[in-house]
């Protein structure tokens, strides 16, 4: 489970994250929505370790994490998939794999699940038929199954996804989405942000919009779908970046 309590966080000395309290046990997905500027990549980053919190904490599965480098948040079991990919243009999918894989240290048994490379593929064929590929190579679902593939060969508990859809094709947004309810009932918690509210409700359990850095409603994935006036409301009031 992920636990962030009074959580503030910014940059520069300006505040983005105002006292914002989440929840996402294993199992789950909870959906961040809300217009550019309304904090969400700045949540992602500050539970990731690429930002330090000015206040609160960050908890995984009990454990105090708060502030504490990224590479060590990796480890803890803290998964992160960049907005806009990031794969290195020049390294093989093979390549990619390979130096991503981190097994979890011998004797710990927190991880609900465990990737290996070859797991990854089986889960993401694409890029078993891709592997001699170079990342510049690569299409735009291809590199976001990529980041996906990297980020779990960390075999994470808790999987922290930025706008994994952008600028991909309705179908392509599908099979994202599939795999986001798959890694789910693997026992991952996934926090998904999304700049789509509508795509976000078809795969969460929980949504909550982001209003100036502040959580302004949670609602339920379910009743999200089966009326998003709640929801497209709060996103209609909400101010937007400048």
């Amino acid at each position: 489970m992920l636990e962030l309590t009074g959580l503030t966080a910014g940059y520069h000395g300006g505040t983005v994250l105002h006292d914002l309290d989440l929840s996402v046990p294993a199992g789950t997905v909870h959906a961040i929505v809300g217009h550019n500027g309304a904090g969400k990549t700045t949540l992602v980053h500050t539970v990731a370790g690429l930002i330090r919190p000015g206040s609160g904490t960050v908890r995984l599965d009990g454990r105090d994490v708060t502030g504490q480098p990224a590479h060590r948040i990796a480890r803890a079991g803290i998964g992160l998939v960049p907005q806009g990919r990031r794969v290195f243009a020049g390294l093989t999918v093979a390549e990619h794999l390979r130096l991503s894989h981190r097994p979890p240290r011998r004797g710990d048994t927190s991880r609900r699940s465990v990737w290996t490379p070859a797991r990854v593929l089986d889960l993401l064929p694409r890029l078993g038929e891709r592997q001699g590929n170079r990342g510049a190579d690569l299409s735009g679902g291809e590199q976001q199954m990529l980041a996906l593939a990297r980020a779990l060969l960390g075999s994470p508990n808790v999987l922290l996804l930025d706008e994994p859809t952008e600028g991909l094709a309705p179908v392509l947004v599908r099979q994202v989405q599939e795999l986001v309810t798959t890694l789910a009932d693997e026992g991952i918690a996934v926090v998904l942000v999304s700049p789509s509210p509508a795509q976000a409700a078809e795969c969460a359990h929980t949504l909550t919009v982001l209003t100036s850095g502040r959580a302004t409603l949670r609602l339920d994935g379910a009743d999200a779908r089966t009326d998003p006036t709640a929801l497209s409301a709060a996103l209609e009031l909400a101010p937007t970046a400048d």
